[in-house]
């Protein structure tokens, strides 16, 4: 998803169909979803760590 969005910003960068004073705030909210996306699959790796912790727990318990 993040190269998808860097091909994105610089097709937009380098595009003619799109007014000069429009691109700035496109590429800046794309910038901003980047960000989002940076977030997110940082919060999944936390959570899978976490889940490879506790899920022999889990197993002892009978519970999985």
């Amino acid at each position: 998803m993040l190269e998808k969005l860097e091909k994105v910003i610089e097709k937009i960068t380098h595009t003619e169909h799109i007014d000069e004073s429009q691109k700035p705030m496109i590429i800046e909210k794309l910038k901003e979803w980047q960000k989002e996306e940076k977030s997110i699959n940082d919060i999944a790796v936390r959570f899978e760590n976490w889940w490879l912790e506790l899920e022999p727990i889990f197993a002892e318990m009978g519970l999985i």
